[in-house]
């Protein structure tokens, strides 16, 4: 009999309070578990928003700084008031108005002085869409800049990585003949046969008209979608002629954009930059630095080109650098965040939102080697 009832006590089972205390623990576990597991889903998708918002406004930063930077490249062709073996008072020096970003191409239009103009002023800025590009940069952001960049392509027609050569499209061609004084060009859509090499036999090469124009449009790809995205216009031939084309997305997520410009006005010896007037040199021995003319530089405040005061063609041929702010937002809200932050966009702020979304600004500044170079002297 006790070593019936000594087993029957060694097969007992949980009694009902054991069972519900490890019920419980098992739950604690399992709860600490669930808000562990969401805890790190959560983090890892704000990681997420927050490495694709840095990246959007990096790619951004890139993207317009490599285009300012090939700003004013015509190859062979320099303006002649920015030729120093030039005599006299330069002739051809553009003044007043800044040439119509968005003229379309036509013979009657686009006249010498017109199309000189394009290659002398190669970096124009606006706080508003132009007058003339109203219907094509639609949807404007406010407070958000416009950009025209212009230069003539890197790479020649049909080389690798490079558009073919297109009949109908407008093409740039510049002479590097020592007989032909100042520089001369030719842009237009066909032709080409009278500007040569170094040799004045040989003839140059042509390569495409790039102009391009960024802005900040309120939308992606739908209208209405609530994505702020940096856009870019196109100059280029299209069914109805040569024309700036719609603007095509670029980077989602940029809300913020400012440009401002850095002014060559003064040169080596702190004399005011006068075009007006024939080279005046410091050594007229030797003529290594010219007083009144710029020394590639910036000087003074940089420049925000408005509708209250708009950048003329006497600034914009002495435009040298160009700073550049980005503010990059997430596409999607972030739970429990509030942005209570200002961003300093140069002269200007943008801010608070006091939204959900997180945000952050970018600024570079880039030199126009392409002007600022032909100014350097020993």
């Amino acid at each position: 009999m006790t070593r019936v009832r000594s087993a029957s006590f060694r097969q007992r089972g949980l009694t009902l309070i054991e069972l519900m205390v490890s019920v419980t623990i098992m739950l604690i576990v399992l709860a600490a578990l669930i808000a562990l597991f969401l805890n790190v889903n959560g983090t890892q998708r704000e990681m997420v928003k927050v490495n694709r918002q840095i990246e959007g406004g990096r790619l951004s930063v890139f993207v317009l700084e490599n285009e300012v930077s090939h700003a004013g490249f015509w190859e062979n062709y320099m303006p002649q008031f920015d030729d120093l073996t030039v005599g006299g008072v330069p002739e051809k020096v553009p003044t007043g108005a800044a040439p119509d970003p968005c003229l379309p191409y036509s013979a009657a239009n686009w006249t010498d002085d017109y199309k000189r103009s394009l290659l002398d002023i190669p970096v124009q800025a606006y706080d508003a869409v132009p007058a003339s590009c109203a219907g094509l940069l639609t949807n404007k952001k406010a407070n958000t800049d416009v950009l025209v960049v212009r230069h003539a392509e890197t790479c020649l027609p049909g080389t690798p990585n490079c558009e073919a050569d297109i009949a109908g499209k407008l093409y740039f061609q510049s002479s590097f003949c020592g007989t032909q004084k100042p520089s001369d060009f030719d842009l237009s859509t066909a032709g080409f046969t009278n500007m040569t090499g170094k040799d004045c036999t040989t003839r140059s090469p042509k390569r495409k008209f790039v102009s391009d124009i960024y802005y900040v449009r309120d939308y992606a790809e739908t209208v209405g979608d609530g994505i702020p995205t940096l856009a870019r216009s196109r100059f280029d031939l299209l069914p109805t002629g040569l024309a700036q084309q719609p603007p095509v997305p670029l980077i989602e997520g940029v809300e913020g954009f400012r440009v401002e410009l850095g002014l060559d006005t003064l040169g080596k010896t702190g004399a005011a930059v006068n075009y007006a007037a024939a080279i005046s040199w410091a050594d007229p021995a030797n003529h290594s630095t010219p007083t009144n003319r710029g020394d590639g530089s910036p000087d003074g405040n940089f420049v925000h080109c408005s509708t209250a005061s708009p950048c003329t063609a006497d600034q914009l041929i002495n435009v040298v650098t160009v700073k550049l702010y980005v503010v990059a937002r997430s596409l999607e809200t972030s739970p429990g965040h509030t942005d209570t932050r200002t961003y300093n966009l140069g002269s200007a702020t943008l801010g608070p939102f006091n939204d959900r979304y997180k945000r952050h600004a970018f600024t570079t500044t880039v030199r126009m080697v392409n002007v600022a170079g032909r100014r350097e002297t020993p």
